[in-house]
């Protein structure tokens, strides 16, 4: 139970902080071996979800804010945002392919698109499933991928 514990507030602490990496730590997890990677899979994936959660809400309420406005003033950001509206809107399908790839693969980043998806108010039912399902794949892989290199 602590290891869960642990792997859980660990993952919410990576997606709200870049610089604490959860792979590193699922990776050493693994290579102790029988650490059940289905589960923690599951649970890394769900303390994401929660973390990056916030960062939709953080984008998503703050658009109409004086500082996002005024970023969204430079020529070249409103450019960058209009294309991602235009490319995202109206098209939940796509929003979700490219959520997918960014919590699956890792490009684009994860925590950029959680930003975007706020700002453009990408529905949650495509948001939700997409980052968790995207994460526990990615998660999942990487536990059995170093337990088959240590065991």
């Amino acid at each position: 139970m602590g290891l869960l514990l642990t792997t859980f507030l660990l993952s919410i602490a990576s997606a709200l902080i870049p610089v604490i990496n959860v792979e590193v730590y699922l990776g050493g997890v693994g290579a102790l071996g029988n650490a059940g990677a289905f589960g923690l899979a599951v649970v890394a994936s769900a303390g994401q979800l929660v973390g990056k959660i916030v960062w939709y809400e953080v984008a998503r309420r703050g658009m109409h804010s004086g500082w996002a406005q005024k970023k969204l003033d430079k020529p070249r950001t409103r450019a960058a945002y209009e294309r991602w509206e235009a490319r995202l809107s109206g098209r939940p399908v796509y929003g979700g392919i490219v959520t997918f790839l960014a919590a699956s693969v890792g490009i684009p980043p994860l925590l950029v698109i959680a930003v975007v998806a706020g700002a453009l108010r990408m529905p949650m039912w495509v948001f939700v499933p997409t980052v968790f399902v995207g994460r526990a794949i990615r998660f999942y892989l990487v536990i059995v991928g170093v337990e088959l290199l240590f065991h």
